[in-house]
């Protein structure tokens, strides 16, 4: 009688878009942005709370706002982080960095918070645009991500710019 041969699985491993060094690079960037977010957010939320006074009433109301934009941007980054198959950071993978966006002492220092979210702002659109040219002709999903997110933070810092004019002008 003869002997059944026993069939050996082979187990394929499938492609995954971080087995590309370019796409690797290209999550670790997200990374730093979807940070970058998330810091944004803390800090937007302090001193939405922390300033006071009359000139303070604009810009706290705006900071509020944009904390659910920046929230959304930040929940934007990690889905995409996921979908190339990287891992969002947690918060022990978090560094925070905005000294200049830390409330300030003193609570009616308005204008300090408005130079705080115009260089925050200023971060953000280097950075997506670092991603955008990292994903020319490699991811042009994350590319069109980039741009809109670039855009939106655009027109944030065109808003606080507003509110810094018309500061320097009262």
């Amino acid at each position: 009688m003869a002997k059944k041969s026993k069939k050996t699985k082979r187990t394929k491993k499938l492609a995954s878009p971080t087995d590309n060094p370019k796409i690797r690079a290209i999550v670790e960037e997200l990374k730093v942005s979807y940070n970058m977010e998330l810091e944004t957010v803390v800090n937007y939320l302090a001193n939405s709370v922390w300033l006071d006074g009359i000139r303070a009433k604009h810009i706290k109301d705006s900071l509020t706002e944009e904390v659910a934009d920046e929230m959304l941007h930040a929940t934007t980054l990690a889905n995409r982080i996921k979908t190339l198959e990287g891992r969002p950071p947690g918060s022990m993978d978090l560094k925070m960095t905005q000294k200049g966006l830390q409330p300030p002492k003193n609570s009616i220092d308005v204008r300090a918070v408005i130079e705080g979210v115009i260089e925050a702002e200023q971060g953000a659109i280097e950075q997506y645009q670092k991603i955008i040219e990292m994903c020319d002709g490699v991811d042009p999903v994350t590319e069109d991500m980039a741009t809109t997110l670039k855009g939106e933070e655009e027109e944030h810092r065109r808003l606080f710019k507003g509110f810094l004019y018309e500061a320097e002008n009262m």
